[in-house]
């Protein structure tokens, strides 16, 4: 398999997030974060982009969320405080990946449930142009904006699952903007 010099960091960035995985098999012990000011790790499968013309495979994902900012903010509006976070959705080599960071506001809708949404900026080695090949979106300019929103389900203090759906556009900033868009499920264990 041939790796181009943007799969080669992206998986570098994803090797970063997953230092505690030898770890997480004794569930009786408790896992400290690899660095102190990493909130949560987390990891999943999307389904790539099943409504365009890249649809088909499936992408990996991890993603590291980082603890709150430090603003000062009374503890009932908590959840207005974003976390920082860093990611990598990786395809296949014919298909779009991408690294990403940007800002995570999580909301409660009950002791277990919660919602969450994010913003920020990503990467990406789509393609581009006018030789677009008919199996990749036409996705002008390198930098994209990037949201997504989850749904959740706290299983314990530290392990969730969620389901999210992530989506990449240039918002018209370039010539193409069809945009990515993934549907998926993760797992997040918060320390």
């Amino acid at each position: 398999m041939r790796f181009y010099p943007v799969h080669r960091a992206l998986l570098g960035l994803s090797a970063l997030a997953w230092p505690w995985a030898a770890c997480a098999s004794d569930s009786a012990r408790t896992i400290e974060p690899p660095l102190p000011f990493i909130s949560e790790l987390r990891g999943g499968i999307f389904a790539h982009d099943p409504f365009s013309r890249e649809h088909g495979s499936v992408d990996g994902n991890a993603e590291i969320l980082f603890q709150h900012l430090p603003i000062a903010i009374s503890l009932q509006n908590r959840a207005l405080l974003p976390r920082p976070h860093m990611g990598v959705t990786l395809g296949k080599l014919d298909k779009t990946s991408h690294a990403y960071v940007g800002l995570s506001w999580t909301f409660d809708l009950s002791p277990k449930m919660f919602w969450e949404a994010s913003l920020g900026g990503a990467i990406h080695n789509g393609k581009g142009g006018p030789n677009t090949p008919l199996n990749r979106n036409p996705m002008d300019c390198a930098l994209h904006f990037r949201e997504s929103l989850s749904l959740g389900y706290r299983l314990n203090t530290n392990w969730a699952v969620m389901g999210t759906v992530e989506h990449l556009s240039n918002a018209g900033l370039c010539k193409q903007n069809r945009g990515l868009t993934n549907l998926g499920a993760r797992i997040g264990y918060r320390f």
